[in-house]
């Protein structure tokens, strides 16, 4: 789709640019497009922006950098919010406040001035960017300063947080709702995202989850990639363009015990394997930056890690841009225990490859020590300051340091018809029991009385999520007033009652809700966290529904009126009392600014729901972290009746003796308003040659076909999902893993034939030595419509 150049002329502009990226996603849907298997990461390296290695750039970089003093140099690497920066009040760390070398009072205005002051922390807004950008560019050497924000899923405009907009299972929408988000924030003097997270999230206590594509490293790169085009465009000077700052490198979503900040620890093939892939498929995206996480790996916290940042990133990738630590990341280095001093942690940090330092005001105080010193060479400082100059001149701030166009306050009507579209694509309907003949979803005609009950009912600011961007809640529309304007066009009537607090303990308004359940011919009930349950610092040790939720339900569940439950947060949560007793589940995330309307699309039947989960939902949370792709063990459960206690030998093999060792609600589920059958897998050969198999340039290697039908009675939309098994290897491989999917719209009865393509990235792994390789092995292919498919294939990788 050709971008705008500009946004002059925005509200007509955009809207055409939202309608035609609406209809060619949607054509291409209709048209069995596979947006899983195009987005493949191609196998050789790639430079991170062709725009970044320009020789123009390169020798406007030289000339500038034997202009600055070392104050100058030291300013690129630096960076600071609107109020400066005090140890004392910055993060609350009374042991950091505590150290002389950090407790320095600094105006960013006046390092601005004075040349000093690369980047800026979520300062937003035209007039406010303006003024520091405008101190900036009149400084001696004229050098513009970069605003980031933490702009995570929309910016004016909310789409769903991001594992919502995940179980969409959608690369080109991901692709053009983040580009909606990059025009927007342009307006406001944005221009670099701390975004995407795609860290690889397997325990849903972890808060961060929200942030990311779930626990697949496969459906993850997936929506690396779109993101990283959707925010950087084809080219990143143009206006509307963002850079894209990938976080947090590395493995964040590995925390033990799914608590945040915490340590992570794991072997190179799983790190190689699992975790590091996305990141792999942003750089090669084009990614122009990249964040350090604030967790130790194997010991080694990342901001300071050479071997994630030099040996990974840098060499083996070819990454040429720069890392910015998170969030006083390097002035944590001390809590870790690995620096003694401001020093030693700057020292060590800048030495591994971080070259910008976010709010720990370390690098500006430290480096002319080190430099003096002789711990630190110019040539380091001198490499760091390079590429933060290069994004800048990509950029284009230079030539255009200002916010350009209109700047957008408030949702832009016509971005609504596009983040209400990513909200219905990314609810997945869990369950659908028919309560008498028919399934409760959709509401049919008869139905004249809705009672809707929860906290989440009528919650505008909580529709938006955690990290909502520059939101205003008035601009939400909210469950509560889409249903009172749906149920008055059909002539029936809304029955409302909030019932209690999402995470209360008063029962005071359960009469009320009870008494609502009992006029209504449908019950609809909102429950589920408050946006702050998820996000950073959101971890939680217990997965159920929050306060006395649980209990509300239950006794609206026994009035006997047909309830469809809507679960609103962050992460999976346990709901298996739920499944067992209440006849539709709906799990619907943070929808964003147009969750109202999305959810009575799909309720009332317009919109059939077609989203499949990005992480598994546990049935108890005992039994964290879970997912699907896991390695096998040498005692299967094998034919043990895994509902029952074991008893006898059925005891000794691995599985808990209370609970199921399977998700309640399994990775890649989802079901529709309509059925769909698999038949017909094939592949194009059964024997591969191993040498041909490990050329990373060839591909496919080979194709696999399946017949994809719509058994059921309405138009609808599946996301059909190709899964592999590699026996024999020399390290052992996941019982199954993702290597393919796609989103296929079908009319009832009709038929298509699927077709996957397999080359060098889906059929390789990691070995003991961390090469990437292929192995005369046995495969066998699976297609279907969640990770438990059935319909299989086989061939073998020979000698």
């Amino acid at each position: 789709m050709k971008r705008p150049a500009t946004f002059s002329l925005y509200p007509a502009v955009l809207l055409l640019a939202v309608a035609v990226a609406s209809a060619g996603a949607a054509a291409a849907s209709t048209a069995g497009a596979s947006p899983g298997q195009e987005l493949r990461s191609p196998s050789a390296t790639v430079p991170p922006n062709a725009q970044l290695a320009s020789p123009q750039i390169a020798r406007r970089v030289e000339a500038l950098l034997k202009q600055m003093t070392l104050g100058e140099k030291i300013g690129q690497l630096v960076q600071y919010n609107d109020q400066g920066f005090s140890a004392t009040t910055a993060d609350g760390n009374k042991a950091l406040a505590a150290n002389p070398e950090t407790k320095t009072r600094v105006d960013a205005m006046q390092l601005a001035r004075e040349g000093r002051l690369g980047s800026m922390l979520n300062v937003i807004g035209a007039e406010k960017t303006r003024a520091f950008q405008e101190a900036a560019v009149h400084s001696r050497l004229h050098i513009p300063i970069l605003f980031g924000a933490d702009v995570i899923h929309g910016y004016r405009t909310i789409y769903p947080v991001p594992l919502g907009l995940a179980a969409s299972w959608d690369t080109r929408l991901v692709e053009d709702v983040s580009h909606m988000s990059a025009t927007e924030a342009t307006t406001a003097g944005v221009k670099w995202f701390y975004s995407p997270m795609v860290d690889i999230s397997r325990d849903a206590r972890w808060g961060r989850s929200t942030e990311g594509a779930g626990e697949d490293p496969y459906l993850g790169s997936a929506m690396a990639r779109a993101y990283v085009r959707g925010y950087q465009g084809s080219d990143l000077s143009k206006p509307d363009s963002v850079a894209a700052s990938v976080k947090h490198f590395a493995a964040y979503g590995a925390a033990e015990a799914g608590r945040e900040y915490n340590t992570t620890d794991m072997s190179d093939i799983r790190l190689r394997q699992v975790y590091l892939p996305p990141y792999k498929a942003a750089v090669e995206a084009g990614a122009a930056t990249m964040m350090s996480s604030f967790n130790a790996l194997n010991g080694v916290p990342a901001t300071a890690n050479p071997y994630l940042m030099d040996e990974i990133l840098r060499k083996e990738w070819g990454f040429d841009s720069f890392v910015v630590s998170d969030y006083t990341a390097v002035m944590e280095l001390n809590n870790h225990g690995i620096a003694l001093d401001a020093a030693a942690a700057t020292e060590k940090a800048l030495k591994a490859g971080v070259e910008v330092d976010m709010m720990s005001h370390f690098y500006d105080t430290q480096i002319p020590k080190l430099l003096a010193e002789h711990r630190l060479s110019m040539a380091t400082v001198d490499e760091a300051v390079r590429r933060v100059l290069r994004v800048k001149f990509a950029l284009g701030l230079f030539e255009h340091p200002y916010a350009q166009g209109v700047e957008v306050t408030h949702a832009v009507p016509g971005h609504r018809p596009l983040v209400r579209r990513a909200a219905e694509e990314s609810f997945v309907l869990l369950r659908n029991a028919p309560v008498g003949s028919k399934a409760v979803l959709p509401l049919r005609e008869g139905v004249k009385s809705v009672a809707l009950i929860g906290p989440l009912a009528d919650a505008s600011n909580e529709m938006q999520g955690a990290w909502g961007g520059g939101t205003q809640a008035p601009d939400v529309v909210t469950l509560r007033q889409a249903l009172e304007r749906r149920m008055q066009q059909r002539g029936g009537h809304l029955l409302f009652a909030q019932g209690t607090d999402i995470d209360g303990d008063s029962t005071a308004g359960f009469d009320a809700a009870l008494q609502a359940a009992r006029q209504a011919d449908v019950v609809v009930m909102a429950l589920g966290e408050s946006s702050a349950m998820s996000g950073e610092a959101g971890s939680r040790a217990h997965l159920d529904l929050p306060g006395n939720q649980q209990q509300l339900l239950e006794q609206v569940a026994a009035t006997g009126k047909p309830v469809v439950l809507l679960v609103f947060s962050g992460r999976p949560l346990v709901l298996d009392w739920a499944a067992r007793h209440v006849p539709a589940i709906m799990a619907v995330w943070f929808p964003g600014t147009e969750a109202g309307n999305a959810l009575a699309n799909v309720l009332f039947g317009d919109v059939a729901p077609s989203g499949k989960l990005p992480m598994s939902f546990p049935r108890a949370v005992g039994q964290e972290p879970l997912y699907y792709n896991q390695f096998p063990t040498g005692r299967p459960p094998g034919a043990a009746d895994l509902s029952r206690p074991p008893a006898g030998d059925t005891r000794f093999v691995s599985r808990y003796i209370d609970v199921p060792n399977d998700a309640l609600f399994p990775f890649g589920y989802g079901l529709s308003y309509s059925s769909f059958a698999y038949s017909d897998v094939h592949v194009s050969r059964r024997t591969l040659p191993v040498a041909e198999a490990n050329r990373p340039d060839a591909r496919p290697l080979l194709t696999v076909t399946a017949t994809l039908t719509n058994t059921g009675g309405r138009e609808a939309t599946e996301v059909a999902q190709l899964y592999v098994r590699n026996l024999g290897a020399s390290v052992e491989q996941p019982v199954r893993s993702l290597k393919g999917f796609q989103r296929v719209t079908l009319k009832p009865g009709e038929s298509r034939q699927l077709r996957f393509e397999l080359g060098f990235p889906e059929l390789s792994f990691y070995d003991v030595r961390s090469r990437q390789v292929v192995e005369p092995t046995h495969y066998t292919v699976w297609v279907g419509g969640s990770s438990q498919a059935t319909e299989q294939a086989e061939f073998d990788v020979t000698r």
